[in-house]
């Protein structure tokens, strides 16, 4: 057991609490979650930054000793990479993602250049009895609130946000609509249920006004999978309507034919059904296409209203409108008109006191 001072502190061990004082093991278990102290071997002049807990980005440079957790991830427009079977002090591993998800990476984006390599140093320790020196592995799932397989709502209206892929205006068009609903005098709770954990988009949404906010991640998930993601979302769903808002906006990240179980929570019958309404962000009108078709065909659901890139102009929204039958209105240009329609669609109605014009 050794003592390293730690230079950076990953966001996904965030449930951890970590000192900058950390004990190392000398044994570090190959587990998903499992937190580990690196060392950055090179320089990155692009994706060269870690999300801290605080939620504050950091620019990494060689050298930084850094804390972050073992992970997979499978992403469309970032590096792929997946959880060796060992780990070892002085291992050479990569950094996935800004949250600090650290595994092999086996797919580069070429926009990104090649991710950072660094040296494990080994197993962070915590240290759960008093007076003990008796060091355990930490592991992201210490704090965390457990998963859970029920599911209720309350009769708290929920507003699924789906995405046909990654950086189609998912975030973008949940954070406008709590603003709006926010604005109209609604409480508002939200949450991210499936990705690769980075708080990045959660605490955008608290900016926007929603009051109680939840990750994957506050559950213990690095990354969710097909497997995991239908109870990370009854989790979450049950854990942000017990503080009853008026409603809930859930993000689901990743797209509708992505690696981390969207398509899962869409297929689980008790989650279709506590969706009252969902809105599809979509980079283009093929894209929006066959996003509705999908979600029609595979999983009886109907979009509410298409959003993101598709519908960034008039000849992208009529076209879209045209091909799906289904409403397209703009996050960025038209928020509070993409409000009313979810509103309308949840039977909601504004606050007294709310501002029904912002």
């Amino acid at each position: 057991m050794k003592k390293v001072l730690l230079d950076k502190i990953g966001s996904v061990t965030a449930t951890c609490r970590l000192s900058r004082e950390v004990r190392l093991g000398g044994e570090v278990p190959a587990v998903e979650g499992g937190v580990v102290a690196v060392r950055v071997r090179n320089a990155k002049s692009t994706y060269n930054q870690l999300e801290l807990p605080s939620g504050r980005f950091s620019l990494v440079k060689p050298g930084d000793v850094i804390a972050g957790a073992l992970g997979h991830r499978k992403a469309l427009f970032g590096y792929s990479g997946y959880l060796p079977a060992s780990v070892a002090v002085g291992d050479t591993l990569n950094l996935l993602n800004l949250g600090g998800v650290i595994g092999v990476c086996d797919g580069v984006n070429p926009d990104l250049g090649h991710p950072f390599e660094v040296e494990v140093l080994g197993q962070v320790l915590h240290f759960p009895y008093l007076g003990e020196r008796v060091g355990l592995p930490a592991h992201i799932a210490q704090g965390a609130l457990p998963l859970e397989d029920r599911l209720d709502v309350g009769g708290v209206p929920v507003v699924g946000v789906v995405g046909t892929c990654m950086n189609a205006g998912k975030t973008q068009a949940a954070c406008n609509l709590i603003q709006a609903f926010t604005h109209r005098g609604l409480k508002v709770a939200a949450g991210k249920a499936t990705g690769v954990s980075l708080r990045r988009d959660v605490l955008a949404m608290e900016d926007a006004g929603a009051r109680h906010t939840l990750i994957f991640t506050d559950l213990g998930v690095v990354t969710t999978t097909p497997d995991v993601a239908p109870r990370v979302a009854r989790t979450i769903l049950t854990h942000l309507a017990a503080d009853a808002p008026d409603v809930i906006v859930l993000e689901l990240g990743d797209g509708l034919l992505g690696l981390y179980g969207v398509d899962a929570i869409l297929a689980d019958a008790g989650l279709a059904a506590s969706f009252g309404a969902l809105v599809l962000a979509a980079n283009d009108p093929v894209a929006a296409w066959g996003g509705v078709q999908l979600m029609r065909d595979r999983y009886a659901l109907a979009a509410a209203v298409v959003t993101g890139p598709a519908t960034d102009n008039i000849a992208g929204t009529r076209l879209t409108e045209r091909e799906t039958g289904v409403r397209g209105i703009n996050a960025r240009t038209n928020p509070a008109e993409l409000a009313a329609l979810v509103m309308e669609r949840l039977g909601l109605a504004p606050v007294a006191n709310g501002d029904a014009d912002a």
